[in-house]
């Protein structure tokens, strides 16, 4: 991936507030990433699909995906995005509060390339971040978009 081009990231989270901390925590990792808020799965299925209200919107080179939501929870969206050929490769990690192994399982079932558990320390939150971004957006290799 080209690294003047932003990094592509949708955010799939209802809790306004963890949506700015992830924010804030990608801006002092000072990334250059292009995020998007969804509040729950439908509203991210609608962003993927380019349906209203998003219409033209890009592709994401990743996923972070809440487990606990409204309508849609984390669970079906990944469900579905996995069992669609035109989503199925964009990587989804769960970024949620659950600890739960059940929940840990089921991801990993469904296909999620990472499973983290958000940190309720705002240092330990901003270290999961920072590791996050090193890893996904320094280490690993996306696939380009299209392919």
């Amino acid at each position: 991936m080209n690294a003047a081009k932003p990094f592509v990231v949708l955010l799939v989270e209802d809790e306004p507030a963890d949506a700015h901390l992830v924010r804030i925590a990608l801006r002092e990792n000072r990334l250059l990433v292009d995020l998007h808020v969804a509040g729950d799965g439908v509203e991210a299925l609608q962003f993927l699909r380019h349906q209203e209200p998003f219409g033209e919107t890009p592709r994401p080179d990743l996923i972070l995906l809440d487990l606990n939501m409204p309508r849609m929870d984390g669970r079906e969206f990944l469900a579905v995005i996995k069992n669609d050929p035109a989503l199925s490769k964009i990587p989804v990690v769960v970024l949620t509060t659950s600890d739960v192994e059940r929940d840990v399982v089921a991801s990993y079932k469904l296909c999620a390339a990472s499973y983290i558990t958000k940190p309720v320390d705002m240092e330990q939150f901003m270290a999961a971040i920072r590791g996050l971004s090193d890893y996904w957006f320094a280490l690993v290799r996306l696939p380009e978009k299209g392919s």
